[in-house]
């Protein structure tokens, strides 16, 4: 899955900010992140928790 542009439920511009939010948790808690990025929504913060980071995997394959 890629980040979308815009969150599903709410349409608020969040793509943007997925870089800014991976550097960050690195050395800060992420519910600090969030905060300070503005995603109080829990459908923006639904978005970043959950996103497993799958196109490494997905581009081993060769499309048939």
């Amino acid at each position: 899955m890629i980040i979308p542009v815009r969150c599903f439920s709410c349409g608020k511009p969040i793509g943007h900010l997925w870089e800014e939010f991976q550097e960050r948790s690195k050395s800060e808690e992420k519910k600090k992140v969030l905060d300070d990025l503005g995603l109080n929504r829990y459908c923006c913060r639904a978005i970043f928790m959950g996103h497993v980071d799958l196109i490494d995997t997905t581009m081993k394959f060769k499309k048939s």
